[in-house]
């Protein structure tokens, strides 16, 4: 039972795979902190592959972090990096988007060690780097089973379609989380503050 998981970090275009990939038929899950939490916590993959056996299709955390063990578990799946221009512009857009989070309820912690990007940009750098490194290496000569997309170099439906085997539709792509006019409101002031001060890291929430 073959699957389809991105195994890129958030930030990097994994929405906009996610709606090609439900254009074309597959079905979809994201993310699910509880199912992070497994990981992280426990290395317990139970409901893990409980849920993984029900979709088509993955993204975001956890399925990014253990490509290793979906790998194993389903044999012919396809694997698909997705990576921004440059790790500058991923940061940039992490940090954008720390601020519309809820600081103890999204999975920062979990998947990057810190709540928030500010103070710790060289440590989420790292993390991006050498995430995109070991994905690339653990996949080397195997080129039916991954691919490295990057929609901000041109990359659109003929290289994922022709990758998945489909017939790349005659539509634009949908790119859905392109970045707006930063709203602000008490939640994005609340994140700013302690994004600066980097509070939460600092004292171990």
């Amino acid at each position: 039972m073959s699957k389809i998981i991105c195994v890129g970090l958030n930030k990097t275009g994994t929405t906009t795979l996610k709606d090609c990939l439900v254009y074309l038929g597959f079905t979809h899950y994201k993310f699910n902190r509880q199912l992070l939490m497994d990981f992280r916590h426990r290395n317990d993959f139970s409901r893990i592959f409980e849920v993984a056996d029900k979709y088509d299709s993955f993204s975001d955390w956890p399925w990014c972090l253990i490509y290793k063990q979906l790998d194993e578990r389903y044999p012919g799946s396809k694997f698909i990096l997705t990576v921004r221009k440059d790790p500058q512009v991923w940061l940039r857009s992490l940090k954008r988007h720390s601020l519309h989070t809820k600081p103890l309820k999204n999975c920062s912690k979990l998947a990057y060690g810190y709540h928030y990007p500010n103070w710790h940009e060289q440590e989420h750098l790292e993390t991006y780097e050498k995430h995109t490194r070991e994905v690339i290496d653990y996949f080397k000569d195997r080129p039916r089973d991954f691919i490295v997309l990057s929609w901000e170099d041109g990359d659109g439906w003929r290289k994922l379609c022709d990758f998945l085997g489909k017939a790349a539709p005659n539509i634009p792509l949908p790119y859905r989380n392109r970045a707006k006019p930063l709203k602000i409101n008490l939640t994005t002031v609340i994140n700013f503050m302690l994004g600066k001060i980097a509070f939460l890291d600092r004292f171990g929430y």
